[in-house]
């Protein structure tokens, strides 16, 4: 595993460094120039200039919040709800004098609402957070010179590193391949993680390179690459390596992150773009605030609850105001035993018009219980039970891999299975893309002891008693 010599594989009666090659017409022209101004020091990552490009680091967050923006964000996320947003206002207005009730009685419901649907995202997004750990953690060779490779945290990996990465284990950053274990230099890499498919891709590193097939090949390598700028084509790069002389690169020479290593036993690559820059990640979208057909379904309930209690409102204050005018006649006060005189403007006989309009206020907050606060709780309470029921559901354990569901987030659990459209470029999306071999025959000599469609077909045949058909 360390500088010894591995025996090399040779394919060259089947390959040529010919399909990997590259040339500087078209794109190549523009390095240098907008857009293709990046400069990695391929084996320098602490050099004088490559510190003055102050690139990002490896760490990749998934997250949808931070300790910063949490806040802010959970509650931006609540009062999209039209009832939470109500119950605001009129937990503002229970400060006034306007209000019917203590404050605490308006205030103490909203406070629970709010922080239990508040807590479930913080629960759901450190779910997140330790998912992240666990990637950014991952360990990986980086050579530290003199041609020694260690093992070091993804996270800590920087432009300019050259790593080593073994047969089956995922890239951890964008990389320029160097050299493989097979003489050609090419290796094979499968991308299901970036686009789905299983079907292998084959990559070839520059011939200039592709002698660098042990640890020690490293102590005294330096080049330098020149290349476009992070960007979030997968399947196209432009580039230029410098070592010795001036060479082409493309994406037959790129491995991107979260790809994987197969069928060759290792590979020698140079970073070039790291965290936030490698192309998934720039592929990537911040985590959306996804919301349900019933959630959606019941911010229209509530408007027309809504509306029904405004309309209620507006004709309570209308008779309000006229009962507050009619106390009024001919300069005296015909409900003298109330003391009308003695209280404020939101009953003054003089301003009926202004006591309706408080009077209408006050109402809003009267006839809130029209709306359900506490059946966002209960909604919210049922998701995160279903949430753990799939997560603990052995029909849904996926032995092969040893993997069991993992429901990420509770917001869309209602609509699991609801899928009423499939677009498809192939079968195989749909499928394993998984082969069993049943028979074949080989210059004549049968081989496999499976029963093929037709055979089947025929013993069904037989079995009718139509007998055997001409031609078979």
């Amino acid at each position: 595993m360390g500088g010894g010599r591995r025996r090399k594989q040779r394919f060259s009666r089947i390959h040529a460094f010919t399909c990997g090659k590259a040339s500087f017409k078209g794109d190549h022209s523009l390095i240098g120039g907008p857009g293709f101004s990046r400069v990695v020091y391929c084996n320098e990552p602490e050099c004088f200039e490559a510190t003055l490009l102050n690139y990002g680091g490896n760490y990749v967050r998934s997250t949808k919040y931070t300790l910063a923006t949490f806040l802010p964000k959970s509650l931006f996320e609540q009062f999209r709800r039209v009832a939470n947003f109500y119950f605001l206002i009129c937990a503002i207005l229970s400060f006034t004098p306007l209000s019917p009730y203590s404050p605490v009685s308006n205030v103490l419901p909203l406070v629970v609402v709010i922080g239990a649907t508040m807590g479930k995202e913080a629960v759901e997004d450190c779910k997140r957070k330790k998912q992240d750990i666990e990637i950014n953690n991952r360990k990986v060779e980086v050579h530290q010179g003199d041609g020694v490779f260690e093992q070091t945290k993804w996270m800590d990996l920087k432009v300019g590193d050259i790593v080593k990465v073994e047969k089956d284990e995922f890239f951890p950053a964008d990389l320029i391949l160097l050299s493989s274990s097979y003489d050609e230099a090419i290796c094979y890499v499968e991308t299901m993680n970036l686009d789905g498919e299983t079907n292998l891709k084959q990559k070839q590193a520059l011939e200039a390179t592709s002698g660098l097939h042990e640890d020690s090949s490293f102590q005294n390598f330096k080049a330098v690459i020149r290349c476009e700028d992070p960007n979030a084509n997968l399947y196209s790069f432009v580039g230029s390596l410098e070592f010795g002389e001036q060479y082409p690169l493309s994406s037959q020479q790129l491995l991107l992150r979260d790809s994987k290593l197969m069928n060759t036993d290792y590979i020698y690559g140079a970073v070039i773009f790291t965290g936030h820059d490698t192309k998934v990640i720039q592929n990537s979208t911040e985590p959306p605030s996804k919301r349900s057909k019933i959630e959606k379904r019941m911010d229209k309930i509530v408007y027309f609850l809504f509306a029904f209690l405004v309309v209620l409102s507006i004709i309570g204050s209308i008779f309000f105001g006229i009962t507050t005018r009619e106390d009024l006649e001919n300069g005296k006060m015909t409900k003298w035993y109330l003391r009308p005189d003695e209280t404020t403007i939101y009953y003054d006989p003089e301003q009926a018009t202004v006591a309706a309009i408080l009077q209408f206020l006050t109402a809003l907050m009267l006839y809130s219980y029209l709306i359900p606060i506490s059946l966002y709780v209960s909604i919210e309470i049922v998701k995160v039970l279903q949430s753990i029921f799939i997560n603990q559901d052995p029909h849904m354990y996926y032995e092969e891999a040893d993997k069991p569901a993992r429901a990420r987030t509770s917001n869309l659990n209602e609509e699991l299975g609801q899928v009423d459209t499939i677009l498809s470029d192939k079968t195989g999306t749909l499928t394993c893309n998984s082969m069993e071999f049943i028979k074949c025959s080989v210059g004549g000599t049968s081989y496999g002891h499976g029963i093929t469609e037709v055979e089947r077909a025929l013993a069904f045949l037989e079995y009718l008693g139509v007998g055997r058909i001409e031609g078979f």
